[in-house]
């Protein structure tokens, strides 16, 4: 004998899993602590002002990558 299901709650659940796994897939792609984006913009900032202090005329940076 076959099991009857509620066609309701299937879809429910259906549509929960599936929103569920685009949460993980999100959270993989950009779940960073406060803490890691932290630690990785000071090491952003601290290359930059490295580069900066090796520069032979100090001056503004350039506009964009063109120039």
């Amino acid at each position: 004998m076959t099991r009857i299901i509620n066609l309701r709650q299937a879809r429910k659940q259906r549509a929960r899993s599936e929103a569920q796994a685009e949460a993980a897939a999100r959270a993989a792609r950009f779940g960073r602590s406060k803490a890691e984006r932290l630690l990785e913009e000071a090491r952003a900032q601290k290359a930059r002002e490295a580069l900066d202090g090796h520069r032979l005329e100090p001056g503004p940076p350039p506009d964009g990558p063109g120039e």
